[in-house]
């Protein structure tokens, strides 16, 4: 197990410089330049000045060496610095990253407390009104805009009911709450974002417990279980749950990147200073080195999300670790 686990530890090195690089070439070959948006509402600035800014940031440098550079930088755990503000990335990200990765923990724990419970019941009561009406659910999960269901229900809970906040992570008068009610008053300013986050990857991971759950069902071990007379609530939990979330292990290692990405969309629609308002900003105004920070840790963390998902494998499924020991 050790073996394994350092084996697919240090395959994440190369991948992540694979990615880091096609990265780093497709924002760099993308329209727009930072000094054209820094310069765009002066359109009197010489020739020159525009080349000196370039070569202060290092852009009138061939890729390779601007990429050879940065990688350098990286290898210390530097970013550099942005071209905004002049601020180290490393700082500005791990400003931000706490609330992005609160976020998203959120919506993991949810999905799971929400989406497996949902397919393992439609799976047992198959054909019925749940399954049907689950069904349906599903689709208008896959089919419903993230945006347009974060308006609505800011416009219900905010607007019309006025018992969530829309916007930020805390209140104006936060600093004179008590220790309780800043925690209440923080996670009513998480609530609308993480239902957000996890709404689709909730719709999605139901469906897949649930087919997953019929098909160990259909299985001859199951049925032989209970033809000897167990109680259902064994056969269900223990003997068919455990294999049927094998598969669904791997897809919830999968949705990190979703969740990642998705945390642009909910971090910039109620004004969350997250990794993924960060990331939007740092885009609009062209910021290659906040850019480049964001993208290497939002792929490490879906690295390790995808490494933690194949451990958890093989932690559920027995054969695998008694492979892995003999090996």
């Amino acid at each position: 197990m050790l073996t394994y686990f350092l084996r697919r530890l240090f395959m994440l090195i190369p991948l992540l410089i694979g990615i880091s690089l096609i990265s780093f070439l497709v924002i760099h070959l993308a329209p727009g330049k930072p000094t054209d948006v820094q310069l765009q509402l002066n359109q009197k600035v010489s020739l020159q000045v525009r080349e000196r800014l370039e070569k202060l940031y290092g852009l009138d440098e061939p890729l390779p060496v601007q990429y050879a550079k940065w990688l350098s930088r990286l290898v210390r755990l530097d970013f550099g610095n942005s071209f905004i503000d002049n601020r180290p990335v490393m700082t500005m990200i791990s400003e931000r990253i706490p609330v992005t990765l609160t976020i998203n923990l959120f919506s993991l724990l949810l999905i799971l407390l929400i989406a497996v419970p949902i397919g393992v019941f439609s799976a047992v009561h198959e054909d019925t009104f749940f399954d049907r009406a689950m069904t349906v659910f599903v689709f208008i999960g896959f089919a419903m805009p993230t945006f347009w269901l974060a308006l609505l229900l800011m416009k219900f809970f905010g607007v019309t009911l006025h018992c969530l906040p829309v916007s930020g992570i805390r209140s104006i008068s936060f600093e004179y709450y008590s220790g309780w009610e800043k925690f209440i008053d923080y996670l009513r300013h998480l609530l609308l974002p993480v239902i957000i986050s996890a709404f689709t990857g909730l719709a999605g991971l139901s469906r897949y417990m649930r087919t997953s759950m019929i098909n160990v069902l259909h299985q001859d071990y199951i049925r032989t279980a209970k033809a000897k007379g167990l109680p259902q609530r064994r056969i269900y939990f223990r003997h068919a749950m455990s294999n049927a979330l094998l598969p669904v292990i791997t897809l919830l290692g999968l949705s990190v990147p979703g969740l990642i990405g998705g945390s642009v969309i909910a971090e910039s629609i109620f004004a969350i200073p997250g990794m993924g308002k960060l990331f939007y900003d740092a885009v609009m105004s062209r910021d290659y080195p906040v850019i480049m920070g964001v993208l290497v840790i939002g792929t490490l963390l879906t690295l390790v999300g995808n490494l933690a998902a194949d451990l958890a494998y093989s932690f559920a499924d027995p054969r695998i670790r008694t492979g892995e020991q003999s090996g």
